[in-house]
């Protein structure tokens, strides 16, 4: 394998990790702590909102150091940060021990998007497919964090689940400096370009669309923030509650298997939730070879649509059809991941590229922790079909807002003035 691929490889290890370590705690919350601690699901959750928050928070400064100093060298220092965060929240004693280390995680978890996302659009062709491809791995860590996380809950405790892909991250720190050091001495030698003339000199016209465009995705970001963290967080609790007999039935046919039973229903239950999320991350993909070639506006409207057809269904199913709508709404929520991407790759400039993409994920993350109380607030007293009414509502602003996107997007690169 080439430097090339090799760092593309890595960049994408990172957004896996990054999901998965923002989402052990999800699965460790609804299956294993509130039994051995006795505290309630929706109390412990408001032990991970700090973490998000940090996950949001230290996006800006992560892009702004990013920029001004080496993205190579922010990365490095994200995969060995989040490594021994986890490894030391894996020790935790007490839901406020986890709670200040999901923080910790929470801030070398907000380097990845900012940093790791700026690399992908400024080194690579093929913007919409190779982000697609990167989302996918992000996709692929939130469905690993809840099959990890059941696995070992069932065969050596959930302290693993954070000590394990802990000390693999650090691991892979090591090869990233070794594969980018010449590229880290280098972005620290050489004088950062002045940015953003063309924008000085675009004319009112693009200026005027260019605002149009970043309101949008901004509105869309933090409302399907809510979609996203709704489903991804809660999806090992929902499953937990409506796919009992059909957990209980694939366990018992498990139980045939050597080393394997009824009592590992809870791997049972990370195992669909990976298989949902596995599949529906293959969403991704298709939006993003759609991307160059019909433009966000008319993907962004389906994948809106999606998400409002499959949340309006979903109150009152179980087990084999929940599963089925279940797998629906997660195609939508995946599928609108790499948009907003795209468009701040198309529209922004290189050299402040990292720093927008940190003010979007600050949005976007700030958005995901107070999301957290909406879900807590919503399951203690009405429970989760109301959640997916919610959600359902908010699939119809995404479509409202989409439907004034204009057709073509302002180019940072040609400041030309896109075509209704």
């Amino acid at each position: 394998m080439d430097r090339d691929r090799s760092h593309f490889l890595l960049l994408n290890i990172g957004h896996f990790l990054d999901h998965l370590f923002t989402l052990v705690f999800a699965t460790v919350a609804a299956l294993v702590l509130y039994r051995e601690w006795g505290i309630g699901y929706a109390d412990l959750l408001a032990y991970a909102t700090p973490g998000f928050f940090a996950f949001g928070l230290f996006s800006l400064p992560a892009g702004w150091l990013a920029d001004k100093w080496s993205r190579d060298g922010m990365m490095c220092v994200f995969f060995v940060g989040i490594g021994l965060a986890a490894i030391a929240t894996g020790f935790a004693q007490s839901a406020l021990q986890i709670g200040i280390g999901l923080f910790v995680i929470g801030m070398f978890a907000a380097i990845y998007h900012p940093v790791g996302l700026a690399i992908v659009t400024m080194k690579w062709k093929n913007t919409g497919m190779r982000i697609a491809v990167n989302g996918v791995w992000g996709n692929l860590g939130v469905a690993g964090a809840a099959l990890i996380t059941g696995f070992l809950i069932d065969n050596g405790g959930w302290r693993m689940a954070f000590v394990l892909p802990g000390l693999f991250s650090i691991v892979m720190g090591g090869l990233y400096l070794a594969l980018r050091r010449d590229s880290i001495r280098a972005d620290r030698q050489a004088p950062k370009a002045a940015a953003g003339a063309a924008e000085e000199n675009a004319s009112p016209a693009y200026r005027a669309l260019l605002i149009r465009v970043s309101a949008i995705v901004f509105l869309t970001t933090a409302v399907s923030s809510i979609i996203f963290q709704s489903t991804t967080f809660a999806l090992p609790k929902i499953f937990d509650e409506r796919l009992q007999g059909l957990a209980t039935d694939l366990s018992a046919w498990m139980d045939r298997v050597p080393g394997t039973g009824q009592g590992d229903v809870a791997t049972v239950i990370g195992a669909l939730a990976f298989i949902t999320f596995a599949v529906a991350s293959i969403a991704q993909l298709v939006v993003g070879g759609t991307l160059d070639r019909f433009g966000p506006r008319r993907v962004f409207m389906t994948v809106a649509i999606i998400q409002l057809i499959f949340f309006s269904v979903m109150p009152g199913l179980t087990d084999g059809i929940a599963l089925a709508v279940a797998l629906g709404f997660m195609i939508g929520a995946f599928g609108q991941i790499p948009i907003n991407d795209y468009m701040i790759g198309k529209t922004a400039s290189g050299a402040y590229r990292a720093r927008i993409y940190g003010v979007r994920y600050v949005v976007s993350f700030t958005v995901l922790a107070l999301s957290l109380p909406l879900i807590a607030f919503v399951y203690q007293n009405w429970g989760f079909d109301t959640l997916f009414r919610i959600l359902a509502g908010a699939a119809v602003v995404i479509l409202a807002a989409v439907t004034i996107l204009p057709r073509r997007l302002p180019e940072a690169e040609t400041a030309a003035v896109a075509a209704e």
